[in-house]
């Protein structure tokens, strides 16, 4: 029995230290923080994005969802920003570690 509370143990460990994992930008819950990793090509206005900030490699956190689902705020750098929820699907992140 102690041997199976031990691998119970291990595998709950070794969950914990898995690499952040990949989603889109609409998944992201509040107060999380991600870095952008690519944009799919049917995102509309990549450079509209691009010129505030939002290309792969940038990090952004997740501030607030909007009651109906419709907008999503998020921090860019030093700037808050809103972004709708369809366009947000379209932006591939790696969500980082708590700390």
């Amino acid at each position: 029995m102690s041997d199976e509370k031990s691998a119970a143990g291990k595998a709950v460990a070794s969950a914990s230290t898995l690499m952040p994992e990949e989603c889109t930008l609409a998944e992201l819950p509040v107060g999380q923080t991600a870095v952008v990793i690519n944009m799919k090509p049917s995102l509309r206005g990549k450079k509209k994005f691009a010129d505030v900030g939002i290309v792969p490699g940038t990090e952004l956190q997740m501030e607030a969802h909007a009651p109906f689902g419709g907008l999503l705020r998020i921090k860019v750098m030093e700037s808050s920003l809103s972004i709708h929820r369809d366009d947000a699907a379209n932006i591939i992140i790696r969500r980082q570690e708590l700390s």
